[in-house]
């Protein structure tokens, strides 16, 4: 069996629905599952309903309203029929979407954010589904979350692995066109839960492992994995192989074009990974797998965003000792807050983080009341992977350079 995974850019529009069947067409769908994100940017959208519900309930429907508009010109692209059922279909989930507004009394942002942004996947495969059936692609829709079985971390969920496989293993045919639904899965009570951010990938990856499956592919809008952004590198270069460990080493550091948690369940089974383009199926693009060595050897830049610096020091200029750090980590622990850095001296500690969750006030707050605090917001982190000195000028020129750190061949530098 082969998973196939297409995100939201593949499938934003009408035009990129038909291409998805035309990818199907060239390369066969015969037991085959597909992983599919929402369409375009409607998890962005989503997640402004819940910021207008908890923050600014005059603009709620009209938030909503935008997005079945969206989704509603794409169907009127899709079919020449208005009285399909596909219509009355999303409409419905349109319908659920309100009704839990409507009735729902926890106050629990991340528990409502993931009720609310579920639905993009839910739409997106249901218009998906019913579009490749009038094409003479026969499949099965899946709802993911009767498959993939969590913890209630909500919007960062942990796969309970043994019920998971269970579930998958008595309730997916390999012998069909499967469908379902990327980034979502549900809890013990049911409550539909998020993996994070680009977790689709990371679904695709559970499937793999539980239906050992062939392989996987992730279908993207660039030829395969680059050793650079394009959108902030020039000249990047695509990577015609990797190994495992120099993936999970990449998507550890922030290589947006695979999930971090997507390739250590691919790894423990030796399930090949394929990153290919949607606009060009029967290109090479970029195999990771088991002993592939990185190919072509160059060094791997990586950049984030909108990340926060943090750097303290001890209020009576004593050393910063291993109670000071362990009290540090249960702070930032508490405040999920995700550590990509860490510097210290005798009297200083510095940690790069990423506060996904908004709570970098409420830590800073406990943090002055033992430590002298300096904090920069927005700063951005580059990560050099294999470093040489011309790739080290590159990445210097031009930049007010806050912290630095280098790891054998890895550089990483902060800067404002």
């Amino acid at each position: 069996m082969r998973i196939f995974k297409f995100g939201g850019a593949s499938v934003k529009d009408a035009e990129g629905v038909k291409n998805v069947v035309n990818v199907l067409q060239t390369v066969g769908y015969e037991g085959t599952l597909l992983v599919v994100s929402a369409m375009g940017k409607t998890t962005n959208a989503l997640e402004l309903v819940v910021k207008n519900y908890f923050e600014n309930k005059q603009e709620l429907q009209s938030s909503i309203q935008e997005i079945k508009k969206y989704h509603n010109s794409i169907l009127l692209d899709l079919f020449d029929n208005e009285n399909h059922p596909v219509f009355w279909k999303v409409d419905g989930l349109f319908g659920e979407l309100t009704s839990f507004l409507d009735r729902n009394k926890s106050p629990n942002y991340s528990f409502v954010y993931d009720q609310v942004v579920s639905f993009g996947e839910l739409v997106s495969t249901t218009i998906i589904s019913q579009y490749m059936q009038e094409n003479g692609i026969k499949n099965t829709w899946l709802d993911v979350r009767t498959l993939i079985k969590t913890d209630a971390s909500y919007r960062d969920a942990k796969v309970n692995w043994e019920a998971t496989q269970q579930e998958i293993t008595e309730n997916v045919n390999k012998d069909l066109l499967n469908i379902t639904q990327g980034f979502v899965g549900s809890d013990d009570n049911n409550f539909t839960t998020t993996l994070g951010r680009e977790g689709s990938d990371y679904t695709a990856a559970i499937f793999a492992y539980c239906l050992n499956a062939e392989n996987v592919t992730i279908w993207k809008d660039v030829p395969g994995v680059l050793n650079a952004d394009p959108r902030y590198f020039e000249n990047a270069q695509l990577l015609h192989q990797i190994s495992y460990q120099e993936a999970i080493e990449l998507a550890f550091y922030g290589a947006s074009v695979i999930h971090p948690k997507t390739l250590q369940p691919l790894q423990r089974k030796e399930i090949p990974l394929h990153v290919k383009s949607f606009l060009n199926p029967t290109a090479a693009g970029t195999t990771v797998g088991k002993g592939k060595d990185l190919e072509p050897f160059v060094p791997c830049f990586i950049v984030k965003k909108n990340q926060v610096l943090i750097s303290l020091s001890s209020l009576d200029f004593s050393f910063i000792v291993e109670e000071n750090i362990s009290e540090i980590f249960r702070l930032l622990h508490e405040a999920k807050m995700k550590v990509d850095v860490i510097q210290n001296s005798a009297i200083s500690f510095s940690v790069c983080a990423e506060n996904k969750f908004n709570t970098l006030e409420s830590l800073l707050t406990k943090l002055r009341g033992k430590f002298k605090i300096e904090c920069y917001e927005g700063v951005s982190l580059y990560t050099v992977r294999h470093v040489t000195a011309e790739a080290l000028e590159a990445i210097e020129a031009d930049k007010d350079i806050l912290l630095k750190q280098r790891l054998q061949d890895t550089v990483q530098i902060v800067s404002k």
